[in-house]
């Protein structure tokens, strides 16, 4: 695995990715937990799948833009280190699955040839920083948001603050008041606003979905694009000292601000202004690669079908603000592509386009930048791929997550389910193709990876059980959900759980409800005027689990008799903590603090030696068996059973130390004096412990 080293320009990378190897080697050795283990390669977008023995990468494109060199070389990589197989995530990554975990150091350099990282691509973590795939092509944006989505993937990766926080954080983007970035199911949602010529962006704060989905706050009607960078880092201190590290069920924002309330969470974020080393942080747009689009001359081509084509038309052309340019919608089904269509797909958008491609949300592809004369030659190629099927973004465009086939907490197949749905609407509602107005997600089970509670029609994996105690893999359906754009939304409700083999009939009985009863209304306004009981009551026969007949116990997809098997979750990175292990991550800490004051990073060395400090109080209380659920009870408690008890002294108390971070400025001075007293603090906790097993 060394010889990768040699071919990586950056220094910072190669460190990375070097110390990824260490850690592997020291785990295969048995010299590093494996709990602990996780939590590293997760936050390098390492995930464990349902499959023993092999790996999930996550691939980590900020706001879904990928170049032809880069597609080109994930390609590569797919082939390389897996199967050949990209999968689009509802969050605008690429993940590939089957990865031998020994070389995924060498994957990551070949993928930092072109500038893709995984780094943060998983953990509790900033997660990818998403945005609307027509970002800097939306015929109603004020302005393209993609350079200020790459300021704050630049700026937040690597960064100390976000790097062991209780949970992951997840940002995005939206081009305009459409809202198409879903502002509102993210940690952090900005929205595109020009406010008497002035760049700027509506923010919500603390939405999420998962088991109990909850609507962001309007934190700011209207904030400079200065102001954003500052805000974020305040956030996640906040998020990273009050939230919840325990319980991985409450450890989201949105139950921290629900504990805390707006108002409470204002003034918190307020205490942290003097830390934040920015007030200010102007992003130069003058600096965002500039479109190149390749001039060629219209090739000839005869369409087959015009019937085919103009249906494709009608639903796969995207306008586009720049004149005499559109962008080509590719329906991608369940995300799944190969990287044969992969680098063909490539070689056309970098001959005849802009070079470039957007993964959207919903796991799709947008080509941008394509001259109006050149959509039948592109039709023509795309067929060629298997890439023009009609449907882009419609009803027909279910999305899933990954659900059992690899995940470890799939519960129910999404995959199949979503490929038998698609096949009744092909078949019975072929009209449904040009229909935008009901969206289908299908999620394996509650934390909502398909996001299946924003849906107008959602459906989320679970499993029923029988008087006589047999298990059938089953779908509770979701109704209603819809986003009204500008940060307003709502939420899907339950309305019954059927078996999951029912699924295809309860699509039957809700389509055929609103076409008979619709009115024309859109499906949110139906299913609110009609309400939960109206639905549930025409799909409550389809709930009864005392007829099932053998093929119910078989999933979509699958031939063996299901069987419940849920793995751990990887998503938040559980750890379990030992006390000297606790103590050798504060001297790391302490190293990096040190190693960023000699790079001149005064506000990452402060935070490394924050963190030092917190995790020295962790080891002692851990020791104790007393909860660690946030850094504030962690600063806090131990001030109460240590220091005021006389066990330990500190002059000024150690929440007085350990709080000197939001009341100072992020100065050389301060960085080195901080960096003393986390040392002092360090070897005081190592001493008593030390003593304290001799009287043992």
């Amino acid at each position: 695995m060394q010889s990768f080293r040699t071919e990586i320009e950056n220094p910072v990378v190669e460190k990375d990715i070097i110390e990824l190897e260490k850690k592997i080697n020291q785990f295969n050795g048995g010299n590093v937990d494996e709990e602990k283990f996780r939590s590293l390669r997760l936050a390098r977008g390492i995930y464990g799948q349902r499959q023993q023995g092999v790996q999930m990468i996550r691939i980590k494109l900020p706001y879904g833009k990928v170049t032809s060199e880069q597609l080109l070389r994930i390609a590569d990589v797919s082939d390389e280190y897996s199967r050949g197989r990209l999968h689009i995530t509802t969050r605008q990554d690429i993940q590939i699955h089957y990865v031998d975990l020994d070389r995924t150091p060498e994957l990551w350099a070949q993928l930092e040839k072109d500038k893709v990282t995984i780094r943060e691509a998983c953990g509790n973590t900033v997660r990818n920083v998403t945005a609307s795939e027509t970002a800097g092509i939306d015929v109603d944006e004020p302005f393209d948001v993609s350079p200020y989505a790459q300021a704050i993937f630049e700026y937040f990766l690597r960064n100390p603050i976000g790097q062991e926080m209780g949970r992951k954080f997840k940002v995005s983007f939206s081009a305009s008041d459409a809202d198409t970035g879903l502002s509102y199911m993210h940690d952090l949602g900005f929205i595109a606003k020009e406010v008497d010529g002035e760049r700027g962006f509506k923010v919500m704060l603390a939405g999420g979905l998962g088991s109990q989905p909850r609507h962001a706050d309007e934190l700011y009607s209207f904030l400079r694009t200065d102001k954003i960078i500052p805000l974020m880092e305040g956030v996640i201190r906040v998020f990273d000292r009050y939230g919840e590290r325990k319980s991985r069920a409450k450890a989201r924002m949105k139950f921290l601000l629900k504990d805390l309330g707006l108002d409470g969470f204002k003034k918190l974020l307020n205490e942290e202004q003097l830390a934040v080393p920015h007030q200010t942080y102007p992003i130069n747009t003058g600096d965002y690669p500039k479109v190149s689009i390749a001039e060629v001359e219209t090739p000839e081509v005869a369409i087959d079908s015009q019937e085919a084509f103009k249906q494709w038309k009608s639903t796969n052309i995207v306008p586009q603000k720049q004149e005499g340019y559109v962008a080509i919608g590719i329906k991608v089904l369940l995300g799944d592509f190969y990287t044969d269509k992969a680098r063909k797909l490539a070689k056309l958008v970098q001959d005849y386009a802009a070079g470039e491609i957007r993964l959207s949300l919903r796991q799709n592809i947008l080509i941008p930048y394509v001259k109006e004369a050149l959509v039948p030659f592109f039709y023509q190629e795309l067929k060629k791929l298997g890439f023009a099927e009609a449907g882009y973004n419609k009803a027909l465009d279910i999305t899933a997550c990954p659900g059992t086939d690899t995940c470890n907490l799939g519960i129910a197949s999404s995959t199949g389910i979503a490929d038998e749905l698609e096949k009744v609407i092909k078949a019975e509602y072929p009209h449904y193709i040009n229909n935008p107005d009901v969206v289908i997600k299908i999620s394996g089970c509650m934390n909502a990876c398909g996001q299946h509670n924003m849906a107008h029609i959602g459906f989320q994996g679970m499993s029923v059980r029988t008087k006589d105690k047999l298990v059938a893999p089953a779908l509770q359906v979701l109704l209603g959900g819809g986003n009204y754009g500008d940060g307003k939304a709502r939420f899907a409700d339950k309305v019954a759980k059927i078996p999951s083999k029912r699924g295809p009939q309860a699509l039957r009985l809700i389509l055929d409800d609103f076409e008979a009863n619709g009115k024309g209304l859109s499906f949110t306004d139906y299913y609110e005027e009609k309400g939960q009981h109206y639905f549930y009551d025409f799909l409550k026969p389809l709930t009864n689990v005392e007829n099932l007949t053998q093929e119910d116990f078989i999933d979509w997809g699958n031939e063996e008799k299901y069987k419940k098997e849920i793995g751990i979750g990887e998503c938040a990175g559980v750890i379990v903590d030992l006390v000297a292990t606790l103590f050798l991550e504060s001297q790391e800490k302490i190293t990096n603090a040190e190693e960023a004051i000699k790079e001149e990073k005064w506000a990452a060395s402060i935070y490394y030696s924050y963190q030092s400090i917190v995790n020295s109080a962790k080891a002692l209380l851990t020791a104790e068996k007393v909860k660690t659920n946030t850094h504030a009870s962690i600063i806090r408690d131990f001030d109460k059973l240590y220091v005021e008890s006389g066990k330990i002294t500190f002059e000024s108390g150690f929440a007085e130390i350990a709080l000197q971070l939001n009341k100072n400025e992020p100065s050389e001075d301060f960085a080195k004096s901080y960096k003393e007293n986390a040392k002092k603090v360090l070897d005081k906790l190592e001493t008593f412990r030390k003593l304290e097993l001799e009287h043992a």
